[in-house]
């Protein structure tokens, strides 16, 4: 099957860290790879942010990845970018009059609205990942949420029209509903893991006597980081690592880096905080090995893919009880869950964990094993080739027998 992935601001070959640059560009990267194995034919096309870039890059993965020129060749915030997604339809148009895609499958809403206009145009299925909701965001930042003002009218009508719609978690597609969206055409396909990179096998990071929490992902306030910083008070002989933001040195100079550490002095933990900055993703695991507890504290998550990965390295987890981390994370199984925002419960489950080594290494278990069973990239691939197979309607029955019995 002839597949393209839309992912207009979230390139898989892109260094995460970034603001903008996280768990979408792992997903369409990892999912584009395990399609490939399976024998698809994969076009990712994102927008071109920088000169120097080729038009086309063909993967060691196997997937190629086609950058799309709209607007300008530089990295702008994806909130900027709603006012491109024309010229980014027509390219779109115009490559895929000549090599017809059987299926589009876009990533996060503008990607959405860019990929309708073709897809109707050339009568072509679309599925549709959100990756998270303009609602759901605008419900927990409030007047900060810097979306597009047309987002929410714009993100309904995506997904009121795309021919099948993939949620990350059970919480979005109830949002999903509620929006006007069919179930009938609507599954959950969550996020998966690399589980030969992420296992309990393999190095450690460096670490002291005391007791660690590590916590990763994106410098922005609603990881919730604070929350952590502000439990680590009532956590003596601990020491908090948060990897993530930019590289190095640098990362004292970012935002929230500086709010962060500001709360560390004034709460007199200071010495107890280290910020490691940016981290490839190959030497995230030894980070997460280190750790006695991960702690996942965002005020809202579409899936969350840092606990799913401390699960795989046999790490239990301490997360808000938000979005995709409702259904990764069984509590008193593979974790303990929390409510966002609030250092004192976290402090007290960190602590309950902290104080039973046979509680973290059951539940260490428990996780890489409920990691391997759901949540391995190839079966995130076998279930959305199977969406695939339910939109595609002219595609042979031997094809569709073949890709049934794979999954």
């Amino acid at each position: 099957m002839k597949i393209a992935m839309v992912s207009e601001h979230a390139s898989p070959l892109a260094a995460l860290g970034g603001v903008d640059a996280g768990g979408q560009n792992v997903h369409v990267a990892e999912l584009s790879a395990a399609l490939t194995r399976r024998g698809h034919q994969v076009n990712v096309y994102t927008r071109r942010d920088d000169p120097a870039l080729p038009e086309r890059v063909h993967t060691p993965h196997g997937y190629t990845v086609v950058h799309v020129p709209a607007g300008p060749a530089e990295q702008l915030p994806k909130d900027e970018l709603l006012g491109y997604m024309g010229p980014f339809a027509r390219f779109l148009d115009t490559e895929w009059a000549v090599e017809r895609p059987d299926v589009a499958h876009a990533h996060f809403w503008m990607s959405g609205v860019a990929t309708q206009l073709v897809a109707r145009h050339l009568d072509i299925p679309a599925v549709q990942t959100f990756h998270g909701l303009g609602v759901v965001k605008r419900r927990n930042q409030g007047a900060q949420d810097s979306s597009p003002p047309d987002r929410s009218h714009l993100e309904a009508a995506v997904a009121r029209t795309a021919t099948w719609v993939a949620a990350t978690c059970t919480d979005e597609m109830f949002e999903l509903m509620r929006m006007g969206c069919k179930r009938d055409r609507t599954s959950v396909v969550p996020c998966g893991v690399a589980l030969d990179l992420f296992s309990p096998d393999g190095p450690v990071a460096p670490r002291t006597d005391r007791r660690r929490i590590v916590c990763a992902g994106r410098f922005v306030p609603r990881m919730g980081f604070d929350t952590v910083v502000r439990a680590l008070a009532h956590l003596p002989a601990t020491e908090l690592v948060i990897a993530g933001g930019p590289d190095g040195a640098a990362v004292h100079s970012d935002p929230e880096a500086r709010r962060l550490l500001a709360l560390a002095e004034q709460l007199d933990v200071a010495d107890r905080l280290q910020l490691y900055g940016s981290v490839a993703r190959a030497d995230l695991p030894a980070v997460l090995r280190s750790a006695d507890v991960v702690a996942c504290t965002p005020w809202y998550e579409p899936f969350g893919l840092v606990p799913l990965e401390a699960m795989a390295c046999g790490v239990p987890v301490v997360a808000s009880a938000v979005g995709g981390m409702l259904d990764t994370v069984v509590h008193d199984v593979t974790g303990l869950l929390v409510k966002p925002k609030n250092p004192d419960e976290l402090a007290k489950a960190v602590n309950d964990l902290l104080r039973d080594d046979f509680m973290r290494q059951s539940m260490g278990a428990s996780g890489r094993d409920r990691a391997r069973a759901r949540y391995s990239w190839d079966r995130v691939a076998a279930d959305t080739e199977r969406i695939y197979d339910r939109v595609v309607p002219h595609r042979a029955p031997a094809a569709r027998a073949t890709s049934a019995s794979s999954g």
